[in-house]
């Protein structure tokens, strides 16, 4: 039996998750108490074995039962019951400019309590879930789409035992992202930036794989993140790790982080068979942000 709690902040995306389990077979239920979590597992314990369950607890709860979560939790667990954490996110100013956008009101906010001082204060409420959390997802350069399959990959595939593994590209000047486990800095690498013919062009085009595949620092590199993750990966699989996301920065995450990404993805993929790689800033080039609101139930475009 499965069990997957979801949580984060308001408009993060968090009912989006919830429905996309629930149209792939998973029994849903929204807005759960979290003291109602032990009494809820016991009641699963009677359904069949091959059922999924999916629950969200946020910060509508009172904050004595967000304190005490990790031990509802651990009450919670029975024998033959595989549960998870997933944690929604997104950057403050990406969250006002939601709410902002949808004008829904923020569960939080009242006379005394204007937005920005609402979503500081959630943050602080859902702290004891976020720490608990197996899979933390930032949605900020997620649109609505891009998020429904991100869930799909990462959070729906149960077919084969295991790790989910992620080798993510970024650009340090963004940010290194939230949910990364480990994170390699490749910005020591040439730079195919400072080739005027493959400014334009990404990491995954032939032109810049061609440059830098016949760059030894690059092909040393390679090599050295992928002998670790050879070494190690097992170790986080056997401690019972279900996802695990390699970050991989270069400085704009366009060229050097894009390539290794996709090299390593060729590498494991054959070994890991849920093996996923995704381009942030890329992506975020090619999706225009969709605006968000948890608050209604859903996202609206």
């Amino acid at each position: 039996m499965r069990l997957v709690v979801i949580s984060g902040r308001s408009g993060s995306g968090k009912s989006t998750a919830l429905h996309v389990l629930e149209d792939v077979g998973f029994t849903c239920i929204d807005n759960l108490p979290a003291s109602l979590l032990p009494a809820l597992v016991q009641q699963l314990d009677q359904h069949p074995q091959s059922q999924s369950f999916a629950v969200s607890i946020d910060a509508r709860n009172t904050w004595q039962e967000l304190q005490q979560f990790p031990t509802l939790l651990s009450q919670a667990k029975i024998p033959g019951l595989k549960c998870e954490i997933l944690f929604l996110d997104a950057r403050t100013s990406t969250l006002i400019q939601r709410f902002s956008e949808t004008r829904r009101r923020h569960p939080l906010s009242d006379q005394t309590t204007d937005l920005k001082e609402a979503i500081a204060l959630e943050h602080e409420l859902l702290e004891p879930i976020s720490s608990s959390a197996d899979l933390t997802i930032d949605t900020t350069d997620l649109n609505l789409h891009q998020l429904r399959d991100l869930i799909k990959q990462r959070v729906v595939p149960d077919r084969s035992p295991g790790i989910a593994l992620q080798f993510q590209s970024f650009g340090f000047k963004r940010g290194i992202p939230v949910d990364a486990d480990l994170v390699f800095d490749v910005r020591c690498l040439p730079n195919p930036y400072w080739k005027p013919h493959l400014r334009g062009y990404s990491g995954r085009d032939p032109k810049v794989a061609e440059f830098l595949s016949a760059q030894e620092d690059v092909q040393q590199m390679l090599n050295d993140i992928g002998e670790y993750l050879d070494r190690w990966l097992p170790r986080f699989i056997a401690n019972n790790r279900s996802y695990f996301t390699v970050a991989i920065g270069c400085t704009g995450g366009q060229h050097r982080s894009v390539y290794l990404c996709e090299q390593l993805f060729h590498r494991f993929r054959g070994k890991i068979g849920n093996t996923q790689v995704r381009h942030r800033e890329l992506d975020r080039q090619t999706h225009q942000i969709s605006a968000w609101s948890d608050t209604a139930g859903g996202v609206r475009k």
